[in-house]
C-alpha cells in the first residue's frame, strides 16, 4: 500500500520503473485500470491521473476502448516549469531562497512609496495574526508579505516565479507549522527586511533576505 502524501506521482514513479527495469516494454500494454489498482492499492481516480500525467510525458499512449501501451523507455525530460511544481519541503525552500534574495535587492532599487505602504501593512497583518496565535491567516499574510516584495522589484518574470513558488509554499507551511511561534521569532526580521526597501539599500536588503530564508519561515 502507497502512503504518500501525492498518491498519483508516486504510482506514476513506479510504473516508470517497471518500464524502465523492462517489466512493461516498448509496444506492451499495461495491466488493466483494476489490476493497477490491486497492485498499488490506491483507487481508480488516482490510477487515471497517473496514467495521464505519463501520457503528458510521451511515455505511454492511452487507446480509447483498448487500453495503455508503452511507448518509450524513458518519458521526455519536464520542463523546468514543471519541476518547480513538484518541488517539496527542503528543495522547495531552496528554490525560495534563490529567489527571494533577488527579489529583496531589485525591491530596494525599485519599490515605490506606495509598495512600501501596502507591503507594511502586510506586515502589520503578519504580526497580528502571529500574535493571535491563528496559524492559517498569519502564513497567508507572511506570503503576502513576500509577494508585496515581489511587486515591488518591478520583474515579471522573477514575480511569476515568486507565485509558483509560494502557492506551494504556503501548501508546506500549512503543513508543518500548527502555531505561530516561529512566525512571532521572526517578525523583527521582517521588520528589518522591509526596512531595508524601504531606505533603498539593496545590501542590506539581501543580506535580511538571506537572514530570513535560512529560518523557518
Amino acid at each position: 500500500m502507497i502512503k504518500r502524501q501525492n498518491l498519483a506521482d508516486e504510482v506514476a514513479t513506479r510504473l516508470v520503473q517497471k518500464i524502465t527495469d523492462g517489466e512493461f516494454g516498448i509496444g506492451d500494454k499495461l495491466p488493466t485500470e483494476p489490476e493497477l489498482m490491486v497492485l498499488f492499492g490506491v483507487g481508480r481516480s488516482t490510477i487515471r491521473e497517473a496514467i495521464r500525467n505519463l501520457s503528458h510525458t510521451g511515455l505511454v499512449r492511452v487507446q480509447q476502448g483498448l487500453g495503455t501501451f508503452v511507448e518509450k523507455k524513458q518519458p521526455v525530460s519536464e520542463s523546468i516549469s514543471d519541476r518547480f511544481l513538484r518541488a517539496k519541503g527542503k528543495e522547495l525552500n531552496e528554490i525560495r531562497q534563490l529567489i527571494e534574495l533577488k527579489i529583496a535587492e531589485k525591491a530596494a532599487l525599485n519599490r515605490s512609496e506606495n509598495d512600501i505602504l501596502q507591503i507594511r501593512q502586510y506586515l502589520e497583518n503578519r504580526k497580528e495574526m502571529a500574535l493571535a496565535n491563528i496559524p492559517d491567516k498569519c502564513i497567508q499574510a507572511d506570503i503576502n508579505f513576500h509577494l508585496g516584495i515581489a511587486v515591488a522589484a518591478k520583474s515579471e518574470i522573477l514575480l511569476d516565479l515568486y507565485k509558483t513558488v509560494a502557492s506551494h509554499l504556503q501548501e508546506y507551511f500549512l503543513e508543518l507549522y500548527i502555531d505561530t511561534e516561529s512566525f512571532i521569532a521572526t517578525q523583527h526580521m521582517h521588520e528589518s527586511l522591509l526596512q531595508s526597501i524601504a531606505d533603498q539599500d539593496p545590501k542590506k536588503a539581501w543580506e535580511w533576505a538571506a537572514k530570513i530564508t535560512g529560518q523557518p519561515v
